[in-house]
């Protein structure tokens, strides 16, 4: 049972290398999981034993996770890279070409919510980069529905809003 395990393992820290920004789950077993490579509960499971060996860096934003590659599991993939087959590395790595932008634009745009300390609701909107956040916003609304709203429509507007406030400001 171990070695499919490292294997599995072998393949989230290639697919993580693969990419400058965070993973969500969904795209790792997306990928996992359309090939019959294991099965979801152990893909989990596989996930979370790299987390705990540090491997990987993983963070929730409103109920997603998302995972990143830890220098850790960067030096690991180099010391096994040759574990994983030439033909599952070529799979990968056309998968990632062919999905790359998508899986950038679906990682990039985030918004959260959680209630404040005044009853209120915090709504957090960003937009992440490699390096920077060019808008990282905080607003406050009554109610729980407005978070929720504000977190649905943050991703179709944020250009346009990011624009206003450039405008607006410089």
């Amino acid at each position: 049972m171990s070695e499919p395990v490292t294997l599995y393992k072998l393949i989230v820290l290639y697919m993580l290398s693969k990419v400058d920004f965070p993973l969500t789950n969904a795209q790792i077993s997306d990928f996992i999981l359309e090939r019959g490579y294991t099965t979801y509960f152990t893909l989990q499971s596989v996930l979370a034993e790299l987390e705990e060996s540090q491997m990987i860096h993983m963070e929730t934003i409103r109920n997603c996770s998302y995972y990143s590659l830890t220098d850790s599991g960067s030096d690991a993939l180099k010391y096994f890279h040759s574990r994983v087959s030439p033909s599952i590395r070529q799979e990968i790595d056309q998968y990632m070409t062919e999905n790359k932008i998508q899986m950038h634009d679906d990682v990039s745009v985030l918004a959260d919510y959680y209630k404040n300390t005044g009853g209120d609701y915090s709504v957090r909107c960003l937009v992440k980069e490699k390096y920077s956040n060019p808008i990282d916003l905080t607003i406050t609304v009554p109610n729980e529905e407005q978070a929720k709203n504000a977190c649905r429509n943050w991703r179709d507007h944020c250009q346009a809003i990011y624009e206003f406030i450039i405008r607006e400001l410089l």
